[in-house]
């Protein structure tokens, strides 16, 4: 399985807890990077689209109550096949840092 594009990967990781809006993966995906990775609406809406059209996700039919939502949003959930792709990546990602740790490369300290 090829490499998944990091805002693919942090699209899912944001819907593995819960069924979100758009807005709410961008602050999501912020917030668990620290700020270095911001997703910007059209590379957030644009990878939305292909990974609907890929079966990751669905538009999620259940909404919030009316006093806490805003029937613009759309709120996607991710699939089975959504939960396998990143389980694929982080067992990719796993076997890349191994491999970089028997090569003797490690995270230089902060």
């Amino acid at each position: 399985m090829p490499a998944l594009p990091p805002a693919t990967f942090h699209i899912l990781m944001s819907l593995a807890e819960e069924e979100r809006h758009g807005y709410a993966i961008i602050q999501d995906v912020e917030a668990s990077t620290e700020g270095e990775l911001r997703l910007s609406p059209g590379t957030l809406y644009r990878s939305i689209q292909r990974m609907l059209e890929q079966g990751l996700l669905v538009e999620s039919r259940r909404r919030p109550a009316a006093a806490f939502d805003d029937e613009r949003r759309r709120y996607y959930r991710i699939t089975p096949l959504g939960i396998a792709t990143a389980r694929a990546e982080m067992r990719r990602l796993t076997q890349l840092v191994r491999l970089a740790r028997s090569r003797g490369l490690t995270p230089e300290a902060s």
